[in-house]
């Protein structure tokens, strides 16, 4: 892996290490508060329905919190949503250790957790360019998506450690923590003020960002194939049925859910190379047709063992073309518009999954659980393929000659030029 950004870059350590610990905390509560639910309830639709609740503050939140981020000081940004949610996470805390824990309060509270960190996000995703030279973006994507998968493999063993062992308010706890720790790292970081006339937030400001999404067929390209992996081969939701109805290997399911997150972790262990390939459409097309076929190929897996194997490979395929989706958008969107950007680009990779989870179910009681993997897999390897036909120029982007690559690369040259090195 290419660590050139974590030493040039004071505030990139400051943001990878915020980044990193507020994803551990975050999948601590994620194990909780489902947990919680259950226990409460004894009702796996009610468990289901908290993903319901949030959806709606995240598409809502997350389009907003995008304008915002293009509008107001970044950085305070991600402070007050941070302390916004820290709070939140005192509240769950609270009703879990005194008295009987309420489910309404639960499910409240994570509509409103959903509403915070959708407004985090774009802020933070659009200021993590200003932190790198324009030539470290890449390795500085591969780093970010490091601290988060290691966040994503560590936070839910943790949080069924303290679950079994001291109690569910201990995840909260945990969780307050690690956005505590957030908070005062994201505070250190220097002020970067937005380089030129800002757009209020506003629906004609969302739509604005909207349309210029639309309008680069390169940026359009990178959404549709992260909504094609994610709406047609994601196979989480089969696991349950694949270890124990499948394979007989109930014992063995926790080690499906984090095969794929141990795949990524690899795969940007091993991310220098990243750096040195420039036709970055191309890199994502066959990324993710290679995510498509290793579904596939797991859920044709004549054993557990096997389809672990697949599933870790389609993990590392993912994250390699997720690294070089995140370059596009930060080495291509001006600074204006990131935040809008990120907002949008937040919807295709929340929407995905969940939209996938139903098309898994469906087609698993109506065929079989491996029919559903395989044939998502195949769909996925179709539909990428397709997007590369019909978007030709996402298929040809080349960083090196792409019009707006250029743009955004002189720019900040120019501002480097002018004495703001940093940004």
């Amino acid at each position: 892996m290419d660590v050139t950004p974590l030493r040039e870059s004071r505030d990139f350590r400051l943001l990878l290490m915020a980044g990193t610990v507020f994803y551990l905390g975050s999948m601590v509560a994620y194990v909780a508060i489902p947990y919680q639910v259950y226990k409460l309830t004894g009702s796996n639709i009610a468990v289901g329905l908290i993903g319901l609740v949030e959806l709606g503050p995240l598409i809502v939140f997350g389009l907003y919190g995008g304008a915002l981020a293009d509008h107001v000081d970044r950085r305070r940004l991600l402070v007050s949503t941070g302390i916004a949610q820290a709070l939140l996470m005192v509240a769950l805390a609270v009703n879990t250790f005194v008295g009987e824990p309420r489910v309404w309060l639960i499910f409240v509270l994570s509509g409103l957790l959903a509403a915070a960190g959708s407004m985090q996000r774009p802020s933070r995703e659009a200021l993590e360019p200003r932190t790198v030279r324009h030539e470290l973006i890449t390795a500085a994507n591969a780093l970010s998506s490091f601290g988060v998968q290691a966040g994503v493999l560590v936070g839910p063993a943790i949080g069924g450690l303290l679950i079994a062992y001291v109690g569910i308010g201990w995840c909260y706890l945990a969780n307050i923590v690690g956005l505590s720790i957030a908070v005062v790292l994201f505070a250190l970081m220097r002020p970067y003020p937005h380089l030129g006339e800002t757009t209020p937030p506003s629906l004609q400001g969302i739509g604005e960002g909207i349309r210029y999404a639309l309008s680069r067929r390169d940026l359009l390209g990178t959404y549709v194939v992260d909504l094609a992996a994610m709406m047609l081969a994601i196979p989480v939701v089969l696991f349950p049925a694949l270890a124990e109805e499948v394979f007989d290997r109930p014992e063995l399911l926790g080690l499906l859910y984090s095969a794929e997150t141990v795949g990524a972790l690899v795969a940007t262990g091993l991310s220098g190379w990243t750096a040195r390939v420039h036709h970055h459409g191309r890199a994502i097309v066959i990324a993710a047709a290679f995510y498509g076929a290793f579904i596939a190929l797991a859920g044709l897996s004549p054993t557990i063992w096997v389809a672990l194997g697949f599933f870790m490979l389609a993990g590392a395929a993912d994250m390699i073309s997720a690294v070089f989706r995140s370059t596009v958008w930060n080495q291509t969107i001006p600074d204006h518009m990131r935040g809008r950007l990120a907002g949008i680009e937040m919807l295709s990779y929340s929407v995905g999954p969940l939209g996938g989870q139903v098309r898994a179910g469906f087609v698993a009681d109506a065929w079989s659980v491996r029919a559903s993997i395989v044939s998502g897999g195949m769909a996925c390897v179709a539909g990428v393929m397709l997007t590369a036909v019909a978007l030709r120029d996402f298929w040809s982007y080349d960083n090196r000659t792409d019009e707006h690559a250029i743009a955004e690369r002189e720019a900040r040259s120019a501002r480097a030029t002018g004495g703001d090195r940093k940004n």
